[in-house]
């Protein structure tokens, strides 16, 4: 998620430490009409403290967090204070949880009454372990206001009433307000007076509080605000002072966490003094609390520090301990489509958790993932048993069998809890590899002592979920679980089957790829005839047969899918021109074009890339989230470029939103951020969208069909265009906008595309639970401008069954107000004409009756299904499939790194390390093949101490023999003796020594070194 909740404490710290330092976001900065308050904050924090502890224990940890805030902040005991819990909670004073006009002692002793003890807010229930204290104001009502600052897609909204306070009613009904787009400042003073302050009399007033409002939106977007609420916010005015005193009394803040590569610091530097942290020291990283109501468990912390370890998703919410209904979902749109089945079928308040894992998570940490959710599952038995769903859409390029390896080992390692639980599992799952991890997981059912049932992508995404609730016979998963629907009316042609094969729709041979000539050949060049039906191409239609792209970015493996894509497409020439990469000089990479190998030139810069192919017009831009926004700015200055695709995941909400303003001047379309990208079957794709081959084959993508798509979620998309070669003629085109809150081009850019699109029959749309394009769709609609048939549905529809707030996979799925929920989309969207199933699992048959009708009305006309391509494999993809195999070159009987994890004589190196075997049993194992007796292993350790004294050259040389008898080349020989020492031998450890200690020496922060590595486009050793 991208914008998250802080206390109230720490907002008024950002607030405090930044309101004058801030540079400013106006066309010139007021002239400070303000004096700010003194901040004096105390935090009771009690966040340690669990429940389940004795009272003794409890009672004994409130004292002391109550001392400490005493020894921190002397003016407690001299000062008018007011008490209140800092936990998100809204309305906090008509709750009763708010202590007014009171000394230290009453605080303590109201704090001691509510600490870790459940109270109600509303229909949410929670525990109180986070309490703030501040100062007295002793005020008139009339010097009370309300401000407001917010973000949209186009800029900032600032909303300023003159009446604020508890009693403030319909701030959306009352409140004055100033937009300041996004490419533009904020007006100078006099324009703050105009637009928000007309209601306030006094002059001195007026201007106090023009200039804070120029000071606070100047934090709003220094520190990456994305929501910003004063209430009440007091201007008070003393006989002896010059200028008015400004207090913000109660604050409400959320803060753009993907930001906090660039804001971070800071955040941490106004939370160092308060928490006593060292002078030297950058201060404790800013604390994002879960939503009243919802502690976060230890297991959830523990996913969370998984998660920001790694590039890929880990997400776990616990939604009732002592629910049956536990899910294992990959992806963040299929996460939500199972949620919505089961509380479809009346299973909310049985659903134990929300969660996803995507992105290609290792081995291990789909391990780790999948043993944290069987250990919470196994703790508490239910009477009835259990049901574990490990499901998922069709993946674009998560290896299947590897993530299933890791479920497998926390299966197998929680085998007697599973039966004594009487847990039973189903899974369905799809994408490259599936056929190897659905073997391995029907192999572990044969042997766990568990029923497990397992599913394909012959089977609809959530079938599964009522078989195992027991609301749908086996047969239902079977046939996809679509009951009743009409015949497809397309002519299909007679194919031979491949096993492992969905509908035989692929022919794979996995030797072909064997028989090309070992010189490699320059892809095919344009024609000026191409070139030209490219440029010409009609606004509404950005992919063409012609369409090429430069991929910025080292990502071969995108590239070749590409690749193979055109191939299978009859493509005459290769959708990708070139590569733009900085970090290293101007080269060739080799790929294969079908079955032959190909050249592609790599460039270091994007304008040399543009100039050699005039006729690229697309950018696939893979830069990481830090560096996106520099790198889009530089290809939205070339002109010929039509199209980019952002695929970074956590790019900056205001980054993103500046790309946005800056796309729509140079008509540009921008797609994504964190997107996998669209295609056009028959014509072109982007990066890894569509999956592998074998799932581009079954779903018929390698030519067009009559309808198009426009989704959220990139592994949803993936399920979309499976769905809609099952149920219609095919994909006519398809585009993942991204699950990011401001995506750069919206469903309505593509819908009014398609729409003038006369090779467009018919429109799907997926939406999900937040924000408000749906209803512009809608909208459309109702307006006439969109005629063509739209069939649509928006998942979430769970999010108002649960008890407390749920963020789930995507960044912008969450709702902010009823309007944004789910239930109120699909409504709305019905009651504009379009087409809205009861729930997901009914869409594939809307689907069918709406494409039918337009065959039986000659709107669409079936054409004979071609015959299905032949799709050349790669020799190290076949042999992972199981479809290959060769002698080994190098054997070894000590240990293996063929797998994901290291093995020393079949002990994992993960073993190794977590029973602290030493060195001595390392050699154990590498030596003798076996565990040694402890005195054996410290024999070794013993000589290892008396031989240990030897210089570099004779490590070189020792290396450079070992890779020589391992069979390696002289030149491969060399370089190990003459790269792993370092210093003496001038390779890479004491390159890597050399950067990082004149970065020390510069006293550069690990962020500034970074930066200033890749300004000057070096890589780090």
């Amino acid at each position: 998620m991208s914008a998250k909740a802080i206390r109230e404490y720490d907002g008024k710290l950002l607030l405090a430490n930044y309101l004058l330092q801030s540079p400013t976001q106006a066309v010139e900065k007021a002239v400070s009409g303000f004096a700010p308050a003194q901040t004096r904050l105390a935090q009771v924090n009690l966040s340690h403290v669990n429940t389940t502890d004795s009272a003794d224990k409890i009672s004994e940890a409130v004292e002391a967090a109550l001392d400490r805030a005493e020894r921190q902040n002397p003016w407690l005991l001299t000062t008018k204070l007011v008490a209140k819990p800092d936990q998100l909670i809204k309305r906090r004073g008509k709750s009763g949880l708010l202590l007014l006009n009171a000394d230290w002692d009453s605080c303590k002793q109201w704090i001691r009454e509510r600490a870790v003890k459940e109270v109600s807010v509303g229909t949410i229930s929670g525990v109180l372990k986070t309490f703030l204290v501040e100062p007295f104001v002793p005020h008139p009502q009339d010097v009370e206001y309300y401000v407001c600052i917010q973000s949209h897609r186009d800029g900032d909204e600032i909303l300023f009433t003159h009446e604020g306070g508890i009693d403030i009613g319909d701030v959306d009904a009352k409140a004055l307000r100033l937009a300041i787009p996004i490419d533009q400042p904020l007006g100078d003073s006099k324009a703050i007076e105009e637009s928000l302050l007309k209601d306030i009399k006094s002059d001195t007033q007026k201007r106090a509080l023009a200039s804070f409002i120029e000071r606070l939106y100047a934090v709003y977007v220094d520190l990456n605000f994305t929501y910003l609420e004063i209430n009440p916010l007091v201007v008070l005015e003393t006989e002896g002072q010059q200028q008015p005193q400004v207090i913000f009394l109660d604050l409400a803040a959320k803060l753009d966490q993907t930001a906090e590569f660039e804001s971070g610091d800071k955040w941490a530097l106004a939370r160092r003094d308060a928490s006593g942290s060292s002078e030297g020291s950058s201060g404790p990283a800013m604390e994002f609390p879960a939503p009243f109501g919802r502690e976060l468990s230890k297991e959830e912390q523990y996913i969370q520090e998984l998660d920001a370890k790694t590039g890929a998703s880990l997400k776990l919410t616990i939604l009732n301990k002592d629910g049956r209904v536990w899910t294992m979902v990959a992806g963040g749109g299929a996460s939500v489509v199972y949620s919505d089945a089961i509380a479809a079928l009346g299973y909310a308040s049985e659903l134990a958790n929300y969660g996803e894992y995507s992105g290609a998570p290792s081995e291990t940490q789909t391990y780790e993932y999948a043993k944290t959710i069987l250990d919470l599952m196994t703790r508490n038995p239910h009477p009835d048993g259990k049901v574990l769903i490990i499901g998922g859409g069709i993946a674009n390029f998560t290896n299947v069998a590897t993530t299933f390896k890791g479920i497998i080992r926390a299966l197998q390692e929680y085998k007697q809890a599973l039966i004594a639980n009487k847990v039973r599992v189903f899974v369905r799952r799809a994408g490259p590899n599936w056929q190897e991890g659905l073997r391995a997981m029907r192999e572990l059912g044969e042997t766990l002592g568990v029923e497990i049932r397992v599913y394909g992508p012959e089977t609809h995404v959530t079938a599964i979920v009522p078989l195992a609730l027991g609301k749908a016979p086996a047969s239902a998963a079977a046939t996809g679980g679509i009951s009743a629907m009409p015949a497809k009316l397309v002519a299909e042609s007679t194919v031979s089957s491949t096993p492992g094969t969905p509908g035989g729709a692929m022919d794979v041979d996995p030797l072909r790829s064997a028989g090309s000539s070992g010189v490699p050949q320059p892809a095919p060049a344009p024609t000026a005839a191409a070139i030209a039906e490219g440029k010409s191409a009609p606004w509404y239609s950005p992919f063409t047969a012609n369409t090429r792209a430069i991929v910025y970015g080292m990502q071969p493996r995108a590239v070749q899918g590409m690749l193979d894509f055109d191939f299978i497409c009859k493509r005459a020439v290769p959708s990708v021109a070139c590569m733009v990469y900085p970090f290293s000089g101007n080269h060739v990479q080799k790929f294969y074009w079908g079955t032959k190998e190909t050249l592609l030139p790599v460039f270091t810069s994007l304008k040399e890339a543009a100039d050699r192919f005039p006729d690229a017009d697309v950018v696939v831009n893979f830069a990481s989230c830090r560096s996106v926004f520099e790198s889009t700015k530089e290809m939205l200055q070339v002109p010929q470029i039509r199209t980019i695709a952002i695929i970074a995941e956590g790019v900056p909400e205001r980054h993103t939103r500046k790309l946005i303003s800056m796309s729509q001047k140079a008509s540009v379309t921008l797609i994504g951020p964190a997107t996998v990208g669209g295609i056009k079957p028959g014509c072109f794709k982007i990066g890894n969208t569509g999956g592998m081959m074998d799932n581009i084959a079954s779903s018929k993508l390698y030519r067009p069909g009559s309808v198009a798509y426009v989704s959220k979620s990139g592994g949803m998309s993936n399920e979309l265009n499976n769905i809609v070669a099952r149920t219609t003629d095919g994909v006519y085109e398809g585009v993942a906008i991204g699950g990011d809150r401001y995506p750069g081009t919206t469903f309505l850019d593509h819908i009014m595309r398609y729409e003038a699109d006369p090779g467009c029959k018919m429109i799907l749309l997926l939406g999900e639970v937040g924000g408000v394009e749906e209803y512009k769709v809608a909208e459309a609609v109702r307006a006439g401008r969109i005629t063509k048939p739209v069939v649509a549905w928006a998942i979430g529809t769970c999010a108002g069954m649960f008890a407390t707030e749920v963020q789930f996979g995507h960044a912008g799925a969450l709702a902010n107000s009823d309007s944004e929920t789910a239930e109120a989309k699909n409504a709305s969207m019905r009651a504009s004409g379009i087409h809205v199933p009861e729930t997901f699992e009914a869409l594939p048959a809307l689907l069918n009756q709406v494409y039918s009708d337009l065959v039986q009305t000659g709107v669409i006309v079936p054409k004979p299904e071609p015959e299905a391509p032949k799709i050349p494999i790669d020799y190290a993809w076949a042999q992972e499939l199981g479809l290959v195999r060769k002698p080994a070159s190098f054997v070894s009987t000590i240990c293996d790194d063929r797998g994901e994890e290291l093995l020393y004589a079949g002990m994992r190196i993960t073993d190794v390390f977590r029973e602290d075997i030493g060195i001595g049993g390392v050699l154990s194992l590498l030596w003798f093949k076996r565990r040694l007796p402890d005195y054996a292993c410290k024999f070794i350790e013993m000589v290892l101490m008396l031989t240990a004294d030897h210089g570099p050259a004779v490590s070189g040389a020792h290396n450079t023999i070992v890779t020589a008898r391992a069979g390696k080349d002289l030149i491969s020989s060399l370089c190990s003796g003459l790269l792993t020492i370092g210093d003496r031998f001038g390779g890479a450890l004491d390159g890597a020594a050399d950067l990082f200690s004149t970065a020390y020496d510069k006293g550069l922060t690990p962020r500034e070194f970074v930066d200033s590595m890749r300004k000057k486009n070096k890589l780090i050793l």
